[in-house]
């Protein structure tokens, strides 16, 4: 199994770094991924039908974000520079599991890392929030659920799957997601509320980029199939 690390400044090389993980994985070698990718604005097919998509790119740029497309469905989702990506891929075959499974399996493995460093947690996401689908988590665990801290998608191939999302680790970090999203969900005509950004942090739980790239790194690992763990640098980590 390998283990990439670091990123590229290019948007569309750290990218390739990625796409490479679910091409090994076909080959019958697994990956995980955990990393902090260029500030961009990842725009889903769905984005790309609407009349305002050239609109909600020259915001995302004007803002100094890359507008790019993404290969899966779903909504525009942004990546400062601090944004945590995470991206576990494995071969397919009849004793792999469902879809559904394997979306599970990676949602009780990044929701066990936040844990472990004293956030609460709650499955699911506020209305109107950005990128929504049905493996989200939220700012949960006290008297009142709060916003979205991260999302799950999937790819799915005949030979591969790349399960992979997103996590909002600090509070800064949320707002910068949420200032930058606000006119671009506006440009698609789509519903957001920039309040319904959370973070790990606002969970009660590390601030700390790197310690929580670490822990969530860990949890995938324990998933993908295979002892062995080579360590790949890609790229440079900002932390």
């Amino acid at each position: 199994m390998q283990v990439l690390r670091g990123r590229d400044a290019s948007p569309r090389i750290d990218r390739d770094h990625t796409a490479r993980l679910l091409d090994d994985a076909a080959e019958g070698r697994p990956g995980v991924r955990v990393w902090a990718p260029p500030g961009q604005i990842a725009f889903g097919r769905r984005d790309a039908r609407e009349p305002g998509y050239g609109r909600a790119r020259r915001a995302a740029a004007t803002a100094g974000f890359a507008p790019i497309r993404r290969d899966v469905g779903g909504r525009a989702v942004a990546y400062t520079g601090d944004t945590l990506a995470f991206a576990l891929a494995i071969p397919i075959d009849d004793d792999r599991g469902s879809i559904d499974e394997r979306y599970a399996t990676v949602t009780r493995a990044v929701r066990s890392a936040l844990e472990a460093s004293g956030a609460g947690i709650s499955s699911g996401e506020p209305p109107d929030s950005f990128c929504p689908g049905d493996h989200s988590l939220r700012v949960g665990g006290g008297e009142s659920e709060g916003g979205k801290l991260a999302g799950i998608a999937q790819r799915v191939r005949s030979d591969a799957a790349l399960v992979a999302g997103c996590v909002v680790v600090s509070r800064h970090d949320a707002r910068g997601i949420a200032t930058v999203l606000d006119p671009v969900y506006d440009a698609l005509d789509v519903p957001f509320d920039p309040g319904s950004v959370g973070s790990v942090e606002a969970a009660d739980g590390s601030s700390d980029v790197g310690r929580i790239a670490r822990a969530v790194e860990r949890a995938l690992v324990e998933q993908a199939p295979g002892d062995s763990r080579r360590i790949e640098r890609v790229g440079i980590e900002p932390w």
